[in-house]
């Protein structure tokens, strides 16, 4: 492990879930976890949180808080979630892919079942369900994926048009988004993506060679040449279109900082990496050394994020943008994400499910469009996956901003990137400072 990652993991490392403390040029800081508040404090406070913190006295913290008069009722409780509205849908429009990727979570499409396409009339009423029961002053989202969902292109077109058409007679919102490998794309698909507004995800693992080891074709024939010859109408043509690459990283494409100035140079609206941390298979799964390793070529992304936003330049490196705009909001949550709550995957067949991740597994299992959501079902997984229900997750100090973890990730494989995620946080809090520092006011993302 480099000293860098040892560094950051034994900083963010919990002691006690109320406060974490920072150190930085700017000064001594204290985080409250009830509200994601940053604090600056003086050097004997900041004293005091130490030692009550080492001693791991949590009176002595509550203490502390409240004499800072930074206690009350806490802003997050045990109550579960109720189940809101669904304002966001993703549909499973082909459950079958082109490529043969080594880690995915879809088992290269068919998510462990026959390949199958979305038929047009379970999409119309994914989306007449969405619009038709949208609360009042919702914002509403829906989302292709696969598989590769221009596998099915015509659904794909006919759904989008359908759903903008209804929302806009309705008078609600809608957003459009899908995730691609990229193959496929044609300059007629940027025109129609450009025309709805589409955010798009190309999924991209590296450049050359390091994307071609993990996302082969079938055949075993490298597909990166292609993928971006194909985007190049995509990237051209962003107006009202955003463009985006997601990189998933295992160990075997560790080497972050190339990849993102390379896909920014080539003009994506923004770049992400995310760890590989469940597949059906078990290959490229990240263990601790790959996660350390990791944690220190995201930092160094981040600290070249920091420089060119001092210097005025875009820089748009997605997971620094992210958790800028978070810790700007304040944002403390008891989920990671809207994962069977304001959002659910529908498959092929009609089936609902928590997430995209979890469409034909019984344990994300959420009802269907043709029998309605399974309220009950939806009521015990927003009750079991409240963060305040997970170890070690409701001892931890970044319970809140981090929500617990990905449920699929969680389900499948427990939590190994805990260290990672605490150690990434805690630079994040550490940059956001520095930023608002020199900016002499908080920064907003």
């Amino acid at each position: 492990m480099s000293s860098l990652a040892r560094q950051y993991i034994k900083a963010s490392g919990p002691r006690l879930p109320a406060a974490h403390l920072i150190a930085t040029q700017a000064g001594r800081h204290l985080f409250v976890a009830d509200g994601s508040r940053l604090f600056d404090i003086d050097a004997d406070l900041f004293a005091e949180f130490e030692a009550a913190l080492t001693g791991h006295d949590a009176r002595k913290v509550a203490s502390l808080l409240a004499l800072a008069g930074l206690d009350g009722a806490p802003l997050i409780d045990d109550v579960p979630l109720a189940p809101p509205p669904i304002h966001a849908l993703s549909l499973a429009v082909a459950q079958k892919c082109n490529l043969g990727c080594t880690y995915c979570y879809a088992e290269q499409g068919g998510f462990g079942g026959a390949p199958k396409n979305m038929p047009q009339e379970t999409a119309l009423q994914a989306v007449e369900q969405l619009i038709g029961h949208a609360a009042p002053g919702a914002k509403l989202n829906l989302s292709f994926l696969g598989g590769e969902p221009l596998v099915n292109r015509p659904v794909l077109q006919a759904t989008t048009r359908h759903a903008a058409d209804l929302a806009r007679r309705k008078g609600t919102p809608i957003t459009f988004s899908i995730t691609t490998n990229g193959t496929l794309v044609s300059e007629a698909d940027a025109d129609f993506f450009e025309e709805h507004g589409f955010a798009v995800t190309i999924s991209l693992d590296g450049v050359g060679a390091a994307h071609d080891a993990q996302r082969p074709y079938r055949d075993g024939r490298g597909s990166f040449d292609r993928i971006m010859r194909r985007i190049e109408p995509l990237l051209a043509r962003q107006r009202r279109m955003q463009v985006s690459a997601r990189v998933t990283v295992t160990p075997r494409n560790l080497d972050l900082r190339p990849t993102l100035d390379a896909f920014i140079a080539a003009g994506f609206h923004s770049v992400g990496f995310s760890p590989m941390l469940a597949s059906p298979s078990g290959q490229g799964e990240m263990q601790a050394e790959d996660l350390a390793l990791m944690l220190e070529q995201m930092i160094g992304c981040g600290r070249e994020f920091e420089r060119r936003t001092l210097a005025h330049e875009r820089y748009p490196f997605a997971n620094m943008l992210n958790a800028m705009r978070e810790i700007g909001r304040g944002t403390h949550r008891p989920y990671p994400c809207g994962a069977g709550a304001g959002y659910l995957g529908v498959s092929a067949s009609g089936d609902l499910a928590a997430c995209h991740r979890f469409v034909d597994d019984a344990d994300g299992a959420m009802g269907s469009l043709e029998q309605g959501l399974d309220v009950a079902r939806q009521a015990a997984w927003l009750a079991d996956r409240h963060v305040h229900r997970q170890e070690p997750c409701n001892g931890c100090w970044a319970r809140y901003l981090c929500g617990g973890g990905c449920h699929h990730e969680v389900t499948k494989r427990g939590r190994p990137a805990c260290d990672y995620i605490r150690g990434w946080l805690h630079y994040c809090l550490e940059a956001y400072l520095r930023l608002g520092q020199a900016a002499q006011q908080p920064l907003a993302g």
